[in-house]
């Protein structure tokens, strides 16, 4: 039998790892030893070449860990797989909810599926009879409150993971419509506001924030110059042992660095699959540190910070 998930740790690069995975692991190693990554916080990551099959990294894959907001998807798809048996309905209402849920994170719209579903703990239920491949760690146990103060569902990357995976091979019911919802234009931490990830690139993703927990979990699909397109997973996590006392610079803070490492995997798509502007990619992560953007634990002050958007 499959051990239970294991508590978040400091980022190990074992003498296994990729050269990618080595790659984002001293940069984390760096942010640690800078501040920028707090010694209470715990950090989880995935990245994963679709095209290839292939595991790029896994950082702390097994680690348990909140989901905040992560989670939607997978009521999406308890939901689709009672409507694929007649059992539920995806008419006009429960699209919009749909659309609120996954787009707009909205937390009354999660739990009114939920609510159809039975509860968090038929969600549960259900999930693991008929999806317990996908879902090896999942705990969802408590609906999402209006304020967002959810702590108690979690999950691990592995989960993330196998779940992205199986949306993009359409093995699961709606798969289709999840994909549409999850890339209706928004705010994310995956491509918004990055210099080397190309404006319009395809990106099927949901966010996840508290005051604990800054995540994003979603498929990039990088495009070459000749129109071949190249989708990969990225997965970061990033936990604090107890509420950030400055929430906005927190958030958008690590936001960052999720999009710092983000951006990394597409450089190392565009060089895996000979990207012809790969040299102009490398030339811009080559500029001098100074004209580099940066992400120091003092990033984004609380006044700056609280007038930017939010993503959920």
């Amino acid at each position: 039998p499959r051990a239970a998930a294991q508590q978040p740790a400091a980022e190990p690069v074992p003498d296994s790892a990729t050269a990618f995975e080595a790659k984002v692991g001293q940069y984390l190693k760096h942010l640690r030893q800078t501040g920028s990554i707090k010694t209470d916080e715990s950090t989880a990551w995935a990245v994963y070449d679709l095209t290839d099959n292939a595991k790029l990294a896994g950082i702390n894959e097994d680690s348990l860990m909140q989901t905040a907001s992560l989670v939607k998807p997978f009521v999406a798809l308890a939901y689709f797989h009672e409507v694929k048996a007649g059992r539920q309905q995806y008419n006009t209402k429960s699209q919009r909810l749909m659309v609120e849920m996954i787009r707009n994170s909205d937390n009354a719209a999660a739990d009114w599926f939920m609510r159809l579903l039975g509860g968090p703990a038929a969600t549960q239920r259900l999930l693991k009879e008929n999806y317990g491949g996908l879902f090896r760690d999942l705990s969802l146990v408590e609906y999402i409150p209006r304020n967002g103060h959810t702590y108690l569902n979690k999950a691990s990357v592995r989960d993330y993971t196998a779940f992205l995976h199986s949306l993009w091979a359409d093995n699961l019911p709606y798969s289709d419509e999840m994909k549409r919802v999850m890339q209706l234009p928004k705010r994310n931490r995956l491509s918004t506001g990055t210099p080397v990830i190309p404006r319009g690139t395809e990106v099927y993703d949901k966010t996840g924030t508290t005051s604990r927990l800054c995540g994003d979990m979603g498929i990039v699909v990088a495009r070459r110059d000749d129109g071949k397109r190249f989708p990969y997973i990225v997965i970061g996590l990033i936990q604090k042992n107890s509420p950030a006392s400055r929430y906005f610079s927190w958030m958008h803070n690590r936001g960052d660095v999720i999009r710092r490492i983000s951006e990394m995997a597409y450089e190392e798509i565009a060089a895996r699959h000979h990207f012809r502007d790969h040299f102009q990619i490398e030339a811009a992560a080559a500029k001098p540190a100074a004209e580099q953007p940066q992400v120091t634990a003092q990033a984004g002050a609380p006044g700056n910070a609280a007038a930017a958007p939010t993503v959920k």
